[in-house]
């Protein structure tokens, strides 16, 4: 367990102080928490604590850069990220190095979060060619004209389970839109994007357009409830984002908070084998199942041993460790320690354990935070495994008699983030692509991510979901700006001009 916030140690790799007005900038009370690598158990380094002073020379710095920045042309500023998309081509290795140290991943599952963080950049990038704006004439002589404002400061909270990924859901398309960030990201992963407020900097983004102040609970509060920040991105657990929602339209500020998930694979007896195998495993283990699109219920229709049989021989080949195709480490031992009583709970339920990676603990006590990929078979779906969000590298898998079984537990769950279904058949996939209760659904994909134009977000009115519009995509340029209309009206006289007044100004 990390020990407690205390003044800043010394002798330690990495110092994450906050990035204030284009500098690294220690926290005024000097307060400090150490950074622990999940992998090893060690403390890797120390990561500011601040208050709610830091939070606001922070957000005057930005009001102070907002004027300068937002009268830049888009064009200007996209120019300004097309050099950051190459920094982060060019640094992408050291990058996912950081994330492997700082959170866990396996290598090519940390390079493949910095090169689809990347991609969010590459999509800002053409916001030029999509924000252009319209202009109609609506009736004889009248002209209507929308264009997009940018809203002034926006705060982007952030969780641990993707250090680089998640930020760029919300920063470039913020940023190319004509608006100051300040970024809070998790305290437990905070080096990977202290180092590329470097980059952002190196590409031209000025002083205070983008700055990132560090800390727990005090910092986050303070960011939501300062009256100059106009609205904040928030992706984490669902209490913690229905809690910001509500803290930030009680304050008429615009929101978008994103929750927790529960998503459910449903297989059909006509699924590929070999295909729903192969995805079904990398849906549930890969990231060690901390991301929200993890697929976390596989509910079969029918017999399905075959398929089920297939999904534990895969998992069993699975081996610890952060090299290619390996499942990387569990964030830290608060985490760990949820996902085994989960585990322990199911099995005193009657459950059957047919992949236990509960040794893996056992194994690695005192060297960093391990759980293996673990699959248990329940025989009651009103198991806690089955019905809460885990965050870890567990399937828990119900056989069903019917469709229309399989479509009610997936309906009946309080979340709406993501489900999938795996069939061969094209009537199959409509039936429940079309009944899902969910905003993210997959025919054959167990992590059905929406790709740049397409947005990400949950289902409204679910604990996968609060407050406005979508991240990432288009949706994040409706939440990043304001739709401005203008309606002129010039000619007075029908096909005519003032001949006597034209001439005297020639």
């Amino acid at each position: 367990m990390p020990e407690s916030p205390s003044k800043k140690p010394k002798s330690i790799n990495f110092t994450c102080d906050n990035y204030i007005y284009g500098a690294f900038t220690p926290p005024k009370e000097g307060a400090y928490l150490p950074i622990e690598s999940p992998v090893t158990g060690t403390i890797i380094g120390n990561v500011a604590l601040s208050t709610a002073a830091d939070v606001d020379v922070a957000v005057q710095n930005a009001k102070k850069a907002f004027p300068a920045w937002s009268s830049l042309t888009v064009k200007a500023r996209a120019a300004i990220m097309l050099r950051f998309h190459d920094l982060m081509r060019v640094h992408a290795d050291e990058l996912a190095d950081l994330v492997v140290l700082e959170n866990g991943k396996n290598k090519s599952e940390a390079l493949a979060s910095v090169l689809k963080g990347n991609e969010t950049v590459e999509y800002a990038c053409s916001l030029p060619q999509l924000i252009q704006g319209k202009v109609l004439e609506v009736s004889r002589g009248i002209t209507c004209q929308e264009k997009r404002d940018p809203l002034g400061v926006i705060v982007s909270i952030v969780p641990f389970n993707f250090p680089i990924m998640v930020p760029m859901w919300t920063i470039p398309i913020a940023l190319t839109t004509g608006n100051c960030v300040i970024l809070k990201p998790s305290e437990k992963v905070p080096i990977t994007m202290t180092k590329v407020a470097n980059y952002l900097a190196e590409a031209g983004v000025p002083p205070g357009v983008f700055q990132i102040v560090h800390g727990q609970v005090p910092a986050a509060t303070s960011l939501c409830d300062h009256p100059d920040v106009a609205a904040v991105t928030f992706v984490g657990s669902s209490p913690v984002a229905q809690k910001i929602a509500q803290r930030c339209h009680a304050m008429s500020k615009r929101v978008l908070a994103l929750g927790g998930a529960k998503n459910h694979l449903i297989a059909l007896p006509d699924a590929d084998l070999e295909l729903a195998s192969r995805d079904i495993v990398a849906s549930f283990a890969g990231c060690a199942g901390q991301r929200c699109m993890a697929a976390s219920v596989l509910l079969l229709v029918g017999n399905g041993t075959e398929l089920l049989d297939s999904v534990v021989v895969r998992a069993l080949n699975l081996a610890r460790g952060t090299g290619a195709g390996q499942v990387g480490a569990i964030i830290d031992a608060i985490s760990q320690k949820r996902i085994l009583k989960y585990i322990d709970e199911a099995e005193a339920n009657g459950a059957t354990i047919l992949v236990d990676g509960r040794h893996w603990a056992t194994e690695t006590k005192g060297h960093g935070y391990w759980v293996g990929p673990t699959v248990i078979l329940h025989t009651n779906p009103k198991d806690a495994a089955m019905q809460d969000e885990i965050f870890g590298p567990v399937l828990s898998v119900y056989k069903v008699h019917s469709a229309e079984e399989a479509l009610a537990i997936e309906n009946n769950s309080p979340f709406g983030n993501a489900a999938c279904v795996y069939t061969s058949n094209g009537g199959h996939a409509e039936y429940f692509t079309s009944r899902f209760k969910a905003a993210m659904i997959g025919v054959n994909i167990g992590v059905p991510v929406p790709r740049e134009p397409f947005s990400f977000g949950g289902l409204y009115g679910t604990r996968s979901k609060f407050g406005d519009m979508d991240i990432t995509g288009d949706g994040c340029v409706e939440f990043c700006t304001h739709r401005r209309k203008i309606t002129s009206k010039w000619s007075l006289n029908e096909g005519s001009i003032d001949r006597a007044n034209f001439a005297g100004q020639m």
